[in-house]
């Protein structure tokens, strides 16, 4: 006797099988960014809320001006000196754990940190991902608006803030891309966030950069605070990639018992 064709249920089951793997494992490159939680410093450790140029992380160079790295619980807490000022709470601590970036978003404030990315393969693209979340320094008002412009490439880019509004140029081989638009009521907080983004190397080594920007670059006070966290950290798989996984092997382990019996009853 022929073996039984497969239903169209045992297809729709390997359908979402199908896709389910292709979800899970369709995947670029991580890019290889390091000291990813800004957990290791030169030459050691430092207090809570110090400033990114005298904190000195590991791998990472630049980061003058209102950019400090917080501790957990310290984002609502004064820094040492050079102003590394506290934001209104309560403002939980990044889902990924380690230390956090914390910058100015008035373009006049601060400047992007940067990192040098070796190890690429040309053409190849490549996956970065972070938490982001925004706040409001303690002492002023107003609603405010955050985001993270981020800068991958041999080229460099450019703030010019001459007009009312400041803007972003880019020359030579650098793409930029933006993070989504936090909106931060006054005297309030943006939760956690992931934010994901793809970028291809036409390089073996690139630069990797992150420039906070508040208000659609405008440069009144309020001020808005841009914060960074778990460059690149692993996170799990979304629920909705492990519920189609688990139809998927469910599915099949069930086609595979219903065949298993048609065929005992037909040698029987």
């Amino acid at each position: 006797m022929k073996p039984s064709l497969l239903n169209a249920r045992s297809l729709g089951v390997l359908s979402v099988f199908a896709l389910s793997v292709t979800a899970f494992g369709a995947q670029a490159d991580v890019m290889p960014v390091q000291n990813l939680t800004f957990t290791q410093f030169v030459p050691g450790n430092f207090p809570p809320k110090t400033l990114f140029q005298d904190a000195v992380p590991v791998g990472w160079t630049g980061g003058t001006g209102l950019i400090s790295i917080d501790a957990p619980g310290t984002a609502t807490l004064p820094g040492g000196p050079g102003n590394a000022y506290p934001v209104y709470g309560p403002f939980a601590d990044p889902p990924p754990g380690g230390n956090f970036i914390q910058a100015d978003g008035n373009p006049t404030f601060a400047t992007s940190f940067n990192q040098v990315i070796n190890g690429l393969t040309v053409g190849a693209d490549y996956t970065l991902s972070f938490w982001q979340a925004a706040g409001q320094q303690q002492g002023f008002t107003g609603d405010t608006t955050e985001q993270w412009k981020v800068f991958f490439g041999t080229g460099t880019f450019a703030v010019d803030c001459s007009q009312p509004l400041c803007t972003v140029s880019t020359t030579g081989d650098m793409t930029e891309h933006d993070t989504n638009v936090m909106n931060t009521p006054s005297q309030g907080t943006h939760p956690w966030e992931l934010a994901s983004m793809d970028f291809v190397a036409n390089a073996t080594s690139e630069t990797l950069s992150f420039l906070a920007w508040g208000n659609n670059g405008a440069t009144f006070n309020e001020p808005p605070t841009v914060f960074l966290a778990g460059v690149n950290t692993p996170a799990a798989p979304e629920a909705s990639t492990w519920a189609m996984m688990l139809l998927g092997f469910a599915g099949l382990g069930l086609v595979g018992r219903r065949q298993l019996k048609k065929r005992a009853v037909a040698a029987a």
